[in-house]
């Protein structure tokens, strides 16, 4: 999949702040979304690829530091850079610890905010590799038969093959051929890697069915 270029969304009620961004943001080479309000934003649909926003602290209806609190409870957490003419540090600090990537107060050098989109780009990007990748692994993980996955939640729990054939009730030659079939549709080069994968899909550790019992 071609990943898309990637994209700054600007939110200032300031028409003149928002064409004079558009303008040094393109020149920039990055794709560019404007919007005057929050609500704006929010019936705007959610780009595709790197992106950050460049949030005005001040803007009429929902606030800049709202709309952070809203979205750091969404799925896709965009960083975030906040412009801002009357800023202070109470409302630097609040913004900082919400995660946002910057606080510029206006007027602010061109190169701090580019400096600060490409970082935003760049933590975009890795979270954006970390859901593929993951997405990757739940379609693998679902390949698996229902005794592969209860096979595979032993393994990673730490049970030899004679303790799972004896935890289900199954020859342990039977256990070696799930186990792997496991590694091999997983994709998994060893057991530490496949632990890896678990502790990713956070699957919940395995308990022997019956403590003791042996095949």
């Amino acid at each position: 999949m071609v990943e898309q270029p990637p994209i700054v969304m600007v939110i200032d009620d300031d028409p003149g702040v928002r064409d004079s961004l558009g303008k040094l943001l393109q020149s920039a080479g990055f794709r560019v979304s404007l919007f005057g309000s929050v609500s704006e934003f929010l019936a705007a649909n959610r780009p595709e690829g790197p992106a950050c926003l460049v949030l005005d602290v001040r803007l009429p209806g929902q606030s800049g530091l709202e709309l952070q609190r809203e979205l750091a409870g969404a799925k896709r957490q965009l960083p975030i850079i906040f412009i801002t003419g009357h800023g202070d540090i109470p409302m630097s600090v609040q913004a900082m610890k919400g995660g946002a990537i910057e606080f510029l107060t206006k007027p602010f050098r061109e190169q701090d905010l580019l400096d600060a989109i490409q970082l935003g780009h760049t933590r975009d990007r890795e979270q954006l590799e970390q859901e593929r990748a993951i997405a990757e692994l739940k379609a693998r993980f679902e390949k698996l038969t229902p005794r592969e996955r209860e096979v595979m939640a032993f393994v990673v729990s730490g049970r030899l093959n004679k303790q799972i054939a004896g935890d289900l009730g199954v020859s342990e030659i039977t256990v070696k051929v799930h186990r792997g079939q496991v590694m091999r549709k997983m994709r998994a080069s060893s057991l530490p890697d496949l632990a890896r994968m678990a502790d990713q899909l956070q699957l919940p550790l395995t308990k022997p069915r019956s403590p003791g019992r042996v095949a």
